[in-house]
């Protein structure tokens, strides 16, 4: 019984990549960026945040994907207590789709940029998910936790 435990964890580990590709996914899509007074670093790993990187739900999109927009490809890089537990999908969802959807949070340079973007755009679309196994290659360097999510980075949710 044992070696059939054996073959089967080792025949999923070997098969895994091959289910790395893309699909769609329903998201609400949020926006933050680097406001005073708070770091501008992934909370997870320390890598410093630029545009062109968002926040995700790791069990749902890891690391390292590739988020693709209409307008912009962006990396997931980060994470945040409201983005695990779709906060912005079920206080503003209208329907049983919008409430269950997942939940990416953008992030700009400047509050100015990622104000426009959220006002030029809808609350909820459909991105593309190109995953594949790079996750890897961010650094595991640890951070002091102890600075709350809300006031590391500012995120908005326009209602």
């Amino acid at each position: 019984m044992t070696w059939l435990i054996t073959a089967v964890g080792l025949g999923l580990l070997l098969v895994s990549p091959m289910f790395a590709g893309e699909h769609s996914a329903f998201a609400r899509v949020t926006v933050y960026w680097h406001s005073e007074g708070s770091g501008a670093n992934a909370a997870w790993n320390g890598v410093r945040l630029r545009d062109g990187h968002c926040a995700v739900d790791p069990k749902k999109i890891p690391y390292g994907s590739q988020v693709v927009f209409h307008d912009a490809d962006c990396v997931a890089v980060d994470t945040g207590p409201d983005v695990v537990n779709r906060k912005a999908a079920r206080s503003c969802g209208r329907s049983a789709a919008e409430r269950n959807a997942i939940v990416i949070d953008r992030f700009f340079d400047t509050k100015q940029n990622a104000l426009a973007w959220a006002r030029a755009n809808p609350h909820f679309m459909v991105v593309q998910v190109c995953t594949s196994d790079t996750e890897a290659d961010f650094p595991t360097r640890q951070l002091n936790t102890s600075v709350t999510d809300s006031h590391r980075l500012t995120t908005i949710r326009s209602e």
